[in-house]
């Protein structure tokens, strides 16, 4: 046990590290990064010391100013012959010490102590969780140390398009007719935004060492919650807080973890991440995060630079790897009913389309070339291309539509109406125009993530 402590606290000084360099924790509201250490764990008959000021403490002290002074104790005398030697005295027997009995430590108390979390000044009813405390690891930056946006502002795609690259990573979300997108570029920097769109509350989430990028509703049974970055990770995933009760929420899943609410739901919503002149084209009128967040940021600028390498390791994790695929694979990773499945980027970059049902359900895949790596070279916008998808339900108006890919590899072609279809699932030319397929929720997570949560997932590989 003491091994693994001592790894903790050895990849949290690389983490602290890594997240000062990057600029993480450096920005207006950021608290510096600070760590409680954990008090000793109580016996059951333990005797109650009285506790020992810090040495740090004791010398920086100021006096107290009602303290009254030493009375000088006067020198004695030298003497000047020997004394007599008296007897020494038998030691007195010190009386046996009082023992206390303090409160046994719940179940919950040791593991957390054990794990090496510090309770701080969180008012999270830590007595409440559904996954093991030892799951947990500490990011390296404090409580919204990477600061989430509460009062997001929007601009337009035309002023966007100024500081927007053709191919740059965007989040594509669209709800009750109001479409909007959060470039990758500005939420590698905050990860939460805390939003309404189509009136509905929503927050969208990103997390970079796992490449998911997903929307939830933010409300459960009427309340709305605001979330933040809590500093932690669970699988390398970003856990995420929420104010109101200061529960603690997984982003990959939406599930609360540990707090007053676990084992509660966000309700994920269709996004999914797509190049920037591909969202532009369908969504001319949008509204688009704007770089004006109250906070200042190299927007534009990655600090993951080589992050995405197919043959690098993932940060901060200890599970068993899924050998499937490689770790950082990105793959199309959706969950219907109670089935789950990955499409590996390699596969679907050589077919355009892969149709595959899903828990019942027909589906159809979509890959398109040229959306950017948000985590791969030091600008994002001349990162390397990896490619964008959709997946999308293959039944519109009763009939079952079977797609191909644009030979000019732009958009895609249903072979029963012969109509061209988008990246977004919406037919641009032919005798569908204008129609709208209903997309599956989904998300481009690295393999070894998606595994983590759902070892169960099947690993599609062909038709």
């Amino acid at each position: 046990m003491a091994v693994k402590r001592n790894l903790r606290a050895a990849l949290a000084g690389v983490v602290i590290t890594m997240a000062i360099a990057a600029g993480l924790a450096c920005g207006p509201g950021a608290a510096p990064v600070e760590r409680e250490l954990p008090p000793e764990p109580a016996a059951e008959t333990r005797a109650v010391a009285t506790p020992t000021a810090s040495p740090v403490a004791a010398s920086t002290r100021p006096a107290s100013p009602t303290a009254r002074p030493a009375t000088p104790v006067p020198a004695a005398p030298v003497a000047t012959t020997r004394p007599a030697l008296e007897p020494t005295p038998e030691p007195a027997t010190p009386p046996p010490p009082t023992l206390t009995p303090t409160r046994p430590l719940a179940d919950w108390e040791r593991e957390l102590r054990t794990a090496g979390l510090y309770r701080g000044d969180w008012e999270t009813d830590f007595s409440k969780r559904s996954v093991p405390y030892n799951e947990i690891f500490s990011g390296g930056v404090p409580r919204d140390g990477i600061p989430p946006l509460d009062q997001p502002n929007f601009t337009t795609v035309a002023q966007a398009d100024g500081w927007l690259e053709a191919k740059e990573p965007v989040i594509a979300f669209e709800l009750n007719g109001e479409a909007k997108a959060y470039p990758l570029q500005i939420l590698t920097w905050h990860e939460i935004v805390n939003d309404t769109v189509g009136g509905v509350p929503v927050v969208a989430t990103f997390c970079p060492l796992c490449n998911s990028a997903i929307v939830f509703r933010r409300d459960l049974d009427g309340v709305v919650y605001d979330f933040g970055v809590s500093g932690n990770l669970r699988n390398s995933d970003l856990i995420m807080w929420d104010r109101q009760t200061e529960s603690w929420w997984q982003q990959l899943t939406g599930e609360a973890i540990v707090g007053e609410l676990t084992g509660q739901q966000l309700t994920l919503l269709p996004a999914t991440i797509v190049a920037w002149e591909d969202f532009k084209a369908g969504y001319p009128d949008a509204a688009v995060l704007s770089q004006d967040t109250g906070f200042f940021r190299d927007y534009g600028r990655n600090p993951y630079v080589g992050y995405d390498r197919v043959d690098q390791s993932p940060f901060l994790f200890f599970a068993k790897e899924d050998a499937r695929l490689l770790p950082m694979e990105r793959v199309a990773a959706l969950t219907v009913g109670d089935g789950a499945a990955a499409f590996p980027f390699p596969l679907l970059e050589s077919r355009g389309v892969v149709h595959h049902s899903v828990g019942g359900q027909a589906l159809a895949v979509f890959f398109q070339p040229g959306a950017r790596s948000a985590l791969d070279g030091p600008y994002i916008g001349d990162s390397k291309e990896v490619g964008a998808t959709g997946v999308f339900d293959r039944e519109l108006d009763g009939q079952l539509l079977t797609f191909r890919a644009a030979d000019d590899g732009n958009g895609f072609v249903d072979a029963e109406t012969g109509s061209q279809w988008s990246i977004l699932g919406r037919a641009v030319a032919g005798p569908l125009a204008g129609q709208q397929l209903t997309p599956i929720v989904h998300a481009n997570h690295f393999w070894f993530a998606w595994a983590a949560f759902r070892p169960d997932t099947e690993v599609v590989q062909g038709e």
